[in-house]
């Protein structure tokens, strides 16, 4: 199947948690959070386990004033 990738359900993000601190792990379209860390390397760390365990997709990672800084694709295992 050729062309672009749409977002599907295994894609997260990283960004902050303004309202508790911390950082928290978000599936693309939904508020609640899938994870919830300290720091931003844990939610980086438990991003890639959960795409890795949803079959891949893609990690975009947001810097503290919430702009998109990276994206990585992550394989299935």
């Amino acid at each position: 199947m050729a062309g672009k990738r749409s977002a599907n359900d295994s894609d997260r993000y990283v960004q902050p948690n303004k309202e508790r601190g911390g950082w928290d792990v978000v599936k693309e379209g939904h508020k609640q959070a899938s994870a919830h860390t300290e720091t931003k390397a844990e939610a980086i760390d438990r991003a890639r386990q959960i795409v890795k365990n949803q079959g891949g997709g893609e990690l975009r990672i947001k810097n503290e004033q919430g702009r998109l800084i990276d994206s990585n694709t992550i394989k299935a295992h």
